[in-house]
């Protein structure tokens, strides 16, 4: 009864797309950016169409406030370029146009065919690998080809701004009434075509609080693998997004459910697999969603640190049972999990210098006495290591009391701060006096 009256509602019984007017979504032009209203109306007014498509047309109609609007017209990119002034062709496998306008950046790109046969004059081919991952896709097509190729029907939403139109051909609508996710056509080829998709599917359904269709869900363990094919660099991006959605908590535990982490961050099932951490990384994922959906900065240098850091701790106490030096283990734990890691993921090397940073200050400040302290208060990251400390506090990893030494430490004037210095309990090392030489004795006279 529920379906019928959907489909009653939303016109579905019609063949052909579904055309939505104004009266029945409540999305109008007024509420797309600057940037996107006139870049659709320049490709207007050059006799091009022009939707916004996506994620934009879906928060929309959830609701919620979209990040971005993307636009997709029948327009070529070389055709779209001259019309702005600031304009730049970027991309090998997706040819699109960044439009600068302001401040704003507006993606455009051209309607794409599913298929290779689709393939118009002057487009070049779909290359696919083995696996049957798109390497290459500039296959031209219409609205209807664009629709199909589009992922999750949810995404595959178009708002005509010139008739406020909502167009669609998936049903999209009704998947958004029914707070589903649902792949278009077969999971098995369309995760081939793009193994990312699996890690999509987690993000959006976690992110908009939306279950996954069991057809679309069926084959994700199974395919897990295809992400290893993934180059390192896109991983982290989509890993990157994962993370600052707002809802990292929740996708990480889907993550781990649907078998896919073992192509991102395969040591974090080792992680939470253990109780303390596993309410290290839990705290740290809380904290990042508080200030995501705050408004507030997020480090993601110190969120991939908090990730690792019992791997980095693990390895270094088990060097320094082995009786290496304390530092010497540290730095070579550090090396040892970094390198593990980038090699599925590419953190930048940015990011892992702050890491390293972040990890390295963690023993300093179990040093309380003399200078060494006070010259720990003027190092660059002694926030976000403090910060650090305070969720290793938390988690239960060391004591409250040192947390709170160094709460009240980094707080007090500059004589409260001495008094606090605990003294110096450490074997101190003599310093050798240089013995001076005698001078030499003067040198005979020859006979």
């Amino acid at each position: 009864m529920i379906k019928r009256f959907i489909r009653r509602v939303l016109g579905l019984g019609q063949k052909g797309p579904l055309r939505l007017p104004r009266d029945r979504h409540h999305v109008t032009r007024d509420q797309l950016s600057p940037g996107a209203r006139k870049v659709c109306e320049v490709l207007a007014a050059h006799g091009h169409a022009a939707y916004v498509v996506g994620g934009a047309v879906r928060d929309l109609l959830l609701h919620l406030p979209p990040k971005d609007f993307d636009i997709a017209t029948d327009a070529r990119p070389e055709q779209v370029k001259p019309l702005f002034r600031r304009a730049l062709l970027i991309g090998r496998r997706f040819r699109i146009v960044h439009v600068m306008i302001g401040a704003e950046t507006v993606e455009v790109s051209t309607f794409r065919a599913a298929l290779p046969e689709a393939e118009t004059e002057g487009a070049q081919a779909r290359v696919q690998d083995e696996h049957g991952r798109v390497l290459r896709d500039n296959v031209f097509g219409t609205l209807e080809e664009d629709a199909r190729r589009r992922d999750f029907t949810i995404n595959a939403l178009y708002f005509e701004p010139a008739t406020e139109e909502v167009i669609d051909y998936h049903g999209g609508l009704a998947d958004l009434k029914k707070r589903t996710m649902r792949i278009i056509g077969d999971p098995e080829t369309r995760y081939r075509e793009d193994p990312v998709r699996m890690l999509r599917a987690v993000r959006l359904a976690a992110k908009l609080g939306l279950s996954i269709d069991a057809a679309t869900r069926a084959p994700v363990k199974r395919l897990a693998a295809l992400l290893e094919s993934v180059p390192p660099a896109r991983l982290f991006d989509e890993m990157l997004k994962l993370l600052l959605s707002g809802h990292a908590s929740a996708c990480v535990r889907q993550l781990r459910d649907e078998g896919l982490h073992k192509g991102l961050l395969p040591l974090l099932d080792v992680i939470l697999d253990q109780p303390l951490g596993e309410r290290f990384v839990t705290l740290a994922l809380a904290q990042t969603d508080a200030r995501v959906l705050a408004g507030k900065p997020v480090s993601p240098a110190f969120l991939f640190a908090a990730l690792l850091w019992h791997e980095v701790l693990s390895a270094w106490r088990a060097r320094e049972k082995r009786g290496e030096r304390s530092l010497i283990a540290l730095e070579v734990a550090m090396d040892e999990v970094l390198d593990r890691q980038c090699e599925k993921l590419a953190i930048t090397r940015k990011l892992t210098a702050t890491m390293r940073e972040v990890w390295a200050m963690q023993p300093r400040f179990e040093q309380r006495s003399g200078q060494r302290a006070l010259r720990l208060l003027e190092a660059p990251r002694f926030r976000m290591g403090y910060d650090f400390l305070a969720l290793r506090a938390a988690s239960g990893e060391v004591p409250a009391d040192l947390e709170a030494w160094w709460r009240a430490f980094q707080g007090a004037d500059p004589e409260t701060r001495q008094a606090m210095l605990l003294p110096d309990t450490g074997a101190t090392k003599r310093r050798r006096r240089r013995r001076r030489k005698k001078p030499a004795a003067p040198a005979e006279p020859a006979a």
